[in-house]
């Protein structure tokens, strides 16, 4: 190949002579003088609208390692973990102080007959007053049982709670005919829970006795109920003062509601059911949340609670719990709560006076009824005369 001269020119590249040295310009696309193809559509779609496609990832390439969090410093962790703990210790530690300090303050009295056990379980729940109704203390040979209720728990069905009027008329061990109070008044607890057994046929399981005078306390610990009476009151007897309808009620007006009686035109009977309903507030304010996320207020309903108690000295503050649970059932819209079958409200035999008087046909298939829990709001309703 010649080398050109001096004064020559170089030939000009053409267009499959491409410099090594890539300084020669690509050629032109579409080649001069043609149009330039249209771009076609894929899928259906305009052109920018393509779906982008990605190379394929390498099969030996690893995934892409997830992004690395930090721990959290160890001063925090150090700080949680007592925290952590404290809660755990006061989760614990706060139930069982409840629990302990509530049964040190249950006081126990003998009370149980030793009677062989009958089915199911059975409480009797005595409510006691120290106070007359003419307001003069009796002191304690004069205390009597004003409020007498009988729980019963079978082992399949319904469980009641059953009203035993004070007044009624029965047949006291060793003392003859007379009202059921008279009992608790001449021969105290023990001597009660003879009588209601041979009344009902069933053995008594626990005594719980309950101060009345202690309502006023246990009211106001839970910060007051709400209780409902149809008709006006202004008792001087028990110092009740009440406009018909339903009203917050602080510890004194509570416990004047659970002791009027002469203003009540079904006397003790109805004195009875107002009972049961000023209990079945407390319960349900005793496990309502402000009570349970408030420690105050635990404590002090755990401690005027067990103040005003009396149990057997088997039953002990746990017994108590495993039978409020089933109480607040039976208490509820849907439980069994009534008096035996009466016959007459101001039965007077003689020589103790205006007495009630229990059908002596109806009262034994009665009480079989509760003991085997086929008893119903029904048979009880039906009981009044």
């Amino acid at each position: 190949m010649s080398t050109p001269s001096a004064g020559e020119s170089a030939p000009r590249p053409t267009a499959d002579r491409v410099s090594s040295r890539g300084d020669t310009p690509p050629p032109t696309f579409p080649p001069k003088g043609q149009a330039a193809p249209r771009p076609q559509r894929a899928l259906g779609l305009p052109i920018d609208e393509r779906p982008a496609t990605r190379p394929p990832a390498s099969p030996t390439a690893p995934p892409p390692a997830p992004p690395r969090q930090s721990a959290p410093p160890r001063r925090r962790r150090r700080r949680l973990g007592p925290l952590v703990l404290l809660l755990l210790v006061a989760l614990i530690a706060w139930p069982v102080f409840l629990y302990f300090y509530g049964d040190s303050k249950l006081s126990h009295v003998e009370a149980l007959s030793g009677a062989p056990d009958t089915p199911g379980r059975t409480v009797l729940f005595a409510g006691t007053d120290r106070r007359s109704e003419d307001g003069i203390n009796d002191g304690v040979e004069g205390q009597r049982s004003d409020s007498i209720m009988l729980v019963h728990i079978p082992e399949s069905g319904n469980p009641s709670l059953i009203s035993l009027p004070r007044d009624t008329y029965v047949s006291i061990p060793r003392y003859g005919n007379a009202k059921l109070n008279a009992a608790y008044s001449v021969g105290g607890p023990d001597l009660l829970v003879e009588t209601v057994e041979g009344l009902s046929g069933l053995t008594i399981d626990h005594y719980v006795e309950v101060g009345m005078d202690g309502i006023s306390s246990l009211v106001d610990a839970v910060g007051g109920v709400e209780l409902c009476l149809d008709y006006d009151v202004n008792d001087t007897m028990s110092g009740l003062v009440w406009e018909a309808g339903c009203h917050e009620a602080d510890g004194t007006t509570a416990l004047a509601f659970t002791r009027m009686r002469y203003s009540d035109p079904l006397g003790d009977i109805g004195r009875t059911a107002r009972q049961r309903q000023v209990i079945a507030t407390i319960m349900d304010e005793a496990v309502s949340p402000a009570t349970l996320i408030n420690p105050v207020r635990q404590y002090r309903l755990v401690g005027s609670t067990a103040s005003v108690l009396t149990t057997d000295p088997d039953t002990s503050l746990l017994d108590l719990g495993m039978i409020g649970w089933p109480m607040r059932t039976i208490m509820g819209p849907n439980g069994v709560v009534g008096t035996p079958p009466i016959v007459d409200v101001n039965y007077q035999p003689g020589g103790v006076g205006s007495t009630v008087l229990l059908d002596p046909q109806g009262t034994d298939e009665f009480f079989r009824k509760v003991a085997d829990g086929s008893i119903s709001q029904a048979d009880v309703e039906a009981m009044l005369p």
